[in-house]
């Protein structure tokens, strides 16, 4: 970003491996940090930790005083954030909230900015970054959905270990070892084994059916898109990747939509591209982009077709996403005019 005015920038799960991506991202993107509080939970906290050229000691989240902080990145957890953001927000502090906390409030914006960047406004203290997932999936749907109304959706995700956290990965990695030296497998994480297996299964199953992580997909989706009346099923399954979430998508159109145009759709798109090869979660890992490949005609119904795509889950997922909502965030300053 060129930006001259230095802020004090605030990521709250700092030791994550989301809170390690965004700071990676920050850097990357050029965003004017001035003064960075890296912020955790009791157990992580006092910590020592290298960003922007320095090394930094982490901040006990429930006991700094978020007064002078400009702008906070959030990714501790729905719990922490619950009770944190609100104390953050009344001592000024702008809040980019990357948990479930605040995601389906209606007066809380639910942004990916390639999509409804607008929504954040100079009068705008908290947004929502989405579901890893459904970035993934609406990042893909939308350009779609302005050149031909969506009437359905069937999406399963294939879902990479690091969207559970370091410990997942940690499990992962001792689980092939494991495997490979003929020894039982130590399951602590997951409801069974991980490694060269898929769990169909993430998070709890509610009342409907589906598991908390399809209900999030589902009405996170119809909130980004703006489209309540959408129907859509999904189906979230753990695969055995480190980084990068899939999705094999099928999607149902109101009006035909050539193939062709559909693939120079999402060739024009901002932050998608359509590949010809097999996109896979290794091809995205480290990247921003959303790929999207095996574009099909579905013979079954009339208007329809299928298509799969994959993107890193902790950056576009998550840290990059977030990243690119403090900026506007920057940007609605900017264009606030002065007396």
């Amino acid at each position: 970003m060129n930006d001259t005015r230095k802020k004090c920038v605030a990521i709250v799960g700092a030791t994550g491996v989301v809170g390690h991506a965004m700071v990676k991202v920050l850097e990357e993107r050029g965003f004017p940090v001035g003064e960075y509080v890296p912020i955790a939970t009791e157990h992580s906290a006092h910590k020592k930790i290298k960003a922007f050229g320095r090394e930094w000691t982490v901040r006990d989240a429930y006991k700094i005083d978020y007064s002078g902080i400009d702008i906070g990145l959030f990714t501790a957890g729905a719990p922490v954030s619950r009770e944190l953001v609100p104390k953050a927000i009344e001592a000024g502090c702008r809040v980019v909230d990357n948990t479930t906390a605040f995601r389906m409030q209606r007066d809380v914006p639910l942004v990916v900015p390639e999509i409804n960047g607008g929504l954040v406004t100079p009068s705008t203290p908290l947004v929502s970054c989405p579901n890893c997932t459904a970035i993934v999936l609406v990042m893909t749907l939308a350009p779609i959905a302005r050149a031909v109304a969506i009437e359905r959706v069937v999406v399963t995700s294939f879902q990479s270990v690091s969207g559970a956290g370091r410990e997942a990965l940690d499990e992962l990695n001792e689980q092939a070892k494991a495997d490979a030296r003929g020894e039982p497998l130590d399951v602590k994480v997951f409801p069974k084994q991980i490694a060269f297996n898929c769990i169909p299964l993430i998070g709890g199953i509610e009342t409907s059916g589906y598991t908390k992580e399809e209900e999030k997909i589902i009405e996170e989706t119809q909130k980004i898109l703006g489209a309540p009346d959408i129907k859509v099923v999904s189906t979230a399954v753990r695969v055995p990747t480190r980084v990068g979430h899939a999705v094999s998508v099928n999607v149902e159109l109101r009006a035909p939509l050539d193939i062709e145009e559909a693939k120079e759709i999402w060739r024009r798109a901002e932050g998608v591209r359509y590949a010809d090869e097999i996109p896979t979660p290794v091809d995205v890992a480290g990247r921003d982009e959303v790929i999207v490949g095996r574009l099909r005609r579905d013979t079954t119904r009339a208007h329809a077709f299928s298509y799969w795509a994959v993107g890193d889950n902790l950056r576009k997922g998550a840290a990059t996403n977030s990243v690119q909502i403090a900026e506007l965030m920057l940007q609605s300053e900017r264009a606030v005019p002065t007396a």
